[in-house]
């Protein structure tokens, strides 16, 4: 019995010590939040999202409010300088902080102390105490930390875009409805991204489209002008609220983007007048309609921002822009605050693009004083963390004239759809936007599949999302947008964590992962600037590039800017082949050096990534199709590595005329398409697309009609035919010593009747083309001799374009000769770079390189403008052109470089 008893009291006596011992634990693990009593939103948030952390990892949290704070010492206080709560709390630290800044750190009572210099900067503070208690799975016993972020916007975008147009539409017109973006009014999605967002500090959030007015807002005047029901209509104004109260509780400014001059489709019909027409003077129907919209969105939305794109859908740079921005946009805003009862002013985004921002900014900032400055950072595309020459001294004028300038990473068309995480190349990017640019903002595009939002290009039964796929992408711009100033040995231990957590790897695998996202990320900018057309999203550049493209860049309008600012100094391939034939030094980055690196890269890429693969545990899924994309690379490479050795050997014949240099060429072009087909075969199963853009914008490698050529499997003839086609020129050569391809049979002139008081000629050598200059023709292809053209008045065209009305009983083209060069007098050729509808009469493509010159003006190249039957007119922008006649719309036009600028011979017939 005693036994028993003993037992008994002994059981007691343990049980007692455990019960004191958890009560011990549990009473250490309990912690008191407190914030003001009348806390901001954002401190909530912050004070909430801390709670949760220390919740997870067995921690008893409570919050409360008060000004004062209670006694004990498991007590969390946060709150932002000057709050009652923080009086006499203060943690000593020599660092003062700034705007979103904060400091975290024990005072003398062993209270832990957030303190921020705004509610954004306590958010943060919140936010970084939960990331030091993620890593060591508590909370730090000792700490003391002050930071704030070295941009003051960093921002993300969404494209409420699609990839292709809607039926009676044009390009950006796509009003708000659950039919085209069903995502839109999902509000959990909403606030996943938003949570992303504040995770990696992004303060702004950017919304894009074309016109978003008629989808948000209902004027008075223009009550007809709504483009969506009732329903929708309300729909819309519920889940922009949300976003917008969602988002400043996680400091997030949204920003509304809109283009100028495009005007809703029901508007524009009861008026008779197009949505979008860039040689459309400023109508005042017009210019009431969107300052009354801009007024009621600013007065509804009173917390919402505004981007304006002043370019693209308006006459580009020119007084037209200025007077709009001035005169209907500003006025606008301003009437919207006064009518909601607000003084402060908003800021307003200018952007830069197809616009001269300077002169605007000039001619705004007397009238109105919160404005910002946004231009690209390497155009379309990501290209170089070393940007030169005029793209960046726009931007450092931009920097001195703007309280805030901001560098977007737009579109990235040279990236979609393989993964890029290349830390070194993104921190080296923002530290360029700082000490090159002077920007103070990033504007960040998804990596991939910007028209296509909210999914990837990845063929999985369920649709992946990007913001799943591409998390490091966001993650490391906002990282180095918050401080690129980081210790290089540091940030490669920070991401080789990151990803062997994600992996379920070690250290050393996360390491190797890191690498190969390192080595593959300086594949596509090294193709796309020493080889490329454009930094546009016309051109994608991982379905390659014909070889016409590669020896006859400027036939395809070559974006020079893309070679003079967007990439180190060096050469292009055409230069690169006539230097080495007339046998002078080369310069800077070449096209030799590009194809031997990025071979090299490729074979790094796949040696590290198959390094970490064995140690893979986790979302082993992901990890296949990650090593699948540095296969992707790795082929693309030695596709293009091949191909541009085989095009200088084909440039090498333009100037030595011997047949043994295509010989020469032959092999190098098998093993490119050899290449290809690999590349085929990897994305065969993996990838739906690889452009998001697919519409006729999109011109190279390929033009995009109807999602025609967006898959390497579409391609792959198209490489298959030009190799063939080459080994059949090669043995034509051999049979015809001359080389000498057919002679050119002159277009035959279409049946149209002028309408507008013009003057014609017909088109020969000796033979005038303008009715106020004696200037004639000094040389023409034989392709354009005999075609009736227009006369114009030059100066007249200068001053205020060019008008041409004629009629034709079957469908025609209207062939306009541009003078190839820039300059005030001269009409600027049609660019996508920068006129989203320059190709919407099929005007894009130059037809015939250096066609015609005349006496004392530079070499002319020839566009064509596709018009149905019945009566049309032809609007063209400010500047001299000519009108070289009219032929049927079904005459072939081969497409070919007439040489008459004195470069030398066209020998883009090898291939085509």
């Amino acid at each position: 019995m005693r036994k028993i008893y003993a037992f008994i009291f002994l059981s007691l006596l343990l049980t007692a010590s455990t019960v004191c011992f958890a009560s011990e634990i549990y009473k250490k693990n309990k912690r008191t939040i407190v914030i003001p009593l009348h806390a901001n939103p954002r401190l909530k948030f912050g004070a909430d999202r801390l709670a949760k952390s220390l919740s997870l990892i067995g921690y008893d949290v409570k919050i409360v409010q008060k000004d004062k704070v209670p006694n004990g010492n498991e007590i969390i206080v946060i709150g932002t300088k000057g709050d009652q709560l923080l009086a006499g709390l203060s943690v000593s630290t020599a660092k003062q902080v700034g705007k979103e800044g904060f400091t975290i750190g024990y005072n003398k009572n062993r209270n832990l102390v957030i303190e921020g210099a705004d509610h954004s900067g306590a958010l943060y503070g919140c936010m970084e105490l939960v990331d030091e208690i993620k890593v060591k799975n508590k909370l730090p016993e000792d700490i003391l930390i002050t930071d704030q972020p070295q941009m003051v916007l960093r921002g993300t975008c969404i494209g409420l875009q699609k990839t292709d147009f809607l039926p009676g539409r044009e390009i950006y017109e796509y009003p708000y409805t659950p039919e085209s973006f069903p995502w839109f009014y999902d509000k959990d999605h909403w606030v996943r991204y938003l949570d992303m967002m504040v995770e990696n500090r992004y303060n702004s959030l950017y919304l894009w489209n074309g016109h978003p007015f008629s989808s948000l807002v209902r004027l008075k005047d223009y009550p007809y002008a709504v483009e969506v029901d009732d329903e929708t209509f309300k729909k819309n104004e519920e889940v922009f609220k949300f976003l917008t109260e969602e988002a400043d509780k996680r400091g997030i400014w949204v920003i509304q983007m809109f283009y100028n001059i495009i005007i809703p489709k029901p508007f524009a019909d009861k008026h008779g007048l197009k949505t979008q027409d860039r040689n459309r003077p400023i109508i005042p129907l017009i210019a009431d309609y969107t300052r009354k919209s801009i007024a009621a969105f600013v007065e509804k939305y009173p917390n919402v921002g505004l981007l304006v794109a002043l370019g693209e859908a308006m006459e580009g740079v020119g007084q037209d822009d200025i007077d709009w921005f001035t005169k209907t946009i500003i006025p606008g805003v301003k009437d919207g605050l006064k009518a909601a009862g607000i003084k402060e002013e908003p800021p307003i985004v200018l952007r830069a693009h197809d616009t001269h921002a300077p002169s605007v900014m000039a001619a705004s900032l007397p009238l109105y004083k919160n404005l910002y400055t946004e231009n690209k950072f390497n155009g379309e595309a990501l290209t170089t963390y070393t940007p030169r020459g005029s793209w960046a001294e726009l931007h450092r004028e931009l920097s001195r004239v703007a309280p805030v300038h901001i560098s977007n990473v737009h579109i990235l068309a040279n990236l979609e759809p393989f993964r890029y995480g290349s830390a070194d190349f993104i921190q080296k990017s923002v530290q360029a936007m700082d000490k090159i640019y002077g920007s103070k903002g990033l504007h960040l595009y998804p990596q991939s599949g910007y028209w296509d939002w909210p999914y990837t290009a990845d063929k999985i039964n369920e649709r992946q999302l990007q913001i799943d796929r591409d998390w490091i992408w966001y993650k490391e711009w906002g990282r180095y947008a918050w401080n690129s100033y980081r210790d290089r040995n540091e940030e490669i231990n920070y991401w080789g964590k990151e990803l062997g957590d994600k992996y379920g790897t070690d250290l050393a695998a996360g390491k190797a992962i890191l690498n190969a996202y390192e080595e593959s990320g300086e594949i596509s900018p090294k193709l796309l600037r020493r080889y490329g057309i454009t930094d546009g999203n016309r051109q994608t550049l991982t379905l390659g590039m014909l070889m016409t493209q590669l020896i006859n860049p400027y036939r395809y309008g070559l974006f020079t800017l893309m070679y003079e600012s967007e990439a180190p100094e060096g050469e292009m391939i055409i230069e690169y082949a006539e230097k080495a034939w007339k046998k002078e030094g080369h310069i800077g980055e070449t096209p030799v050096q590009v194809a031997k690196e990025v071979i090299e890269h490729g074979k790094k890429a796949l040696i590290s990534i198959n390094e970490a693969a064995p140690s893979v545990t986790k979302d082993t899924a992901e990890f296949r199709r990650l090593r699948n994309d540095m296969h992707c690379y790795d082929a693309m490479a030695n596709f293009y590595a091949e191909k541009v050795k085989s095009a200088l050997w084909v440039l090498r014949y333009k100037y030595s005329n011997d047949i043994t240099d295509l010989e020469k060429a032959l092999p190098l072009l098998e093993k490119s398409v050899a290449h290809y087909a690999e590349l085929v075969k990897l994305t065969q199963n993996d990838y739906l697309y690889a452009n998001s853009m697919q519409t006729k914008q999109r011109k190279i490698p390929m033009r995009g009609v109807d999602k025609t050529f967006i898959h390497w499997k579409e391609m792959l003839p198209v490489f298959t035919r030009e190799l063939n086609h080459f080994k059949r020129s090669i043995d034509s050569l051999k049979v015809v010593s001359s080389g000498k391809i057919n002679a050119l049979k002159p277009y035959t002139n279409a049946e149209v009747k002028v309408l507008s008081a013009n003057g014609t000629y017909i088109v020969d050598k000796g033979i005038g083309i303008f009715t106020d200059s004696t200037a004639v023709i000094k040389e023409v292809t034989e392709k354009l001799k005999g075609l009736k053209g227009v006369k114009l008045n030059k100066e007249q065209q200068i001053r205020s374009g060019t008008t041409l009305e004629f009629s034709n009983k079957a469908p025609v083209k209207v062939l306009v000769g541009y003078f190839n060069v820039k300059g005030p007098q001269y009409l600027k050729a049609p660019e996508l770079e920068t006129d989203a509808s320059a190709n919407n009469y099929g005007q894009s493509e130059i037809k015939i390189l250096n066609a015609l010159v005349l006496d004392g003006y530079p070499p002319v190249n020839i566009h064509a403008y596709s018009f149905p039957a019945g009566t049309n007119i032809l609007t063209l922008g400010k500047g001299a052109c000519m009108i070289l006649g009219f032929i049927n719309e079904k005459e072939e036009m081969r497409i070919f470089n007439a040489g008459l600028d004195g470069n030398g011979k066209d020998i883009d017939w090898l291939f085509e």
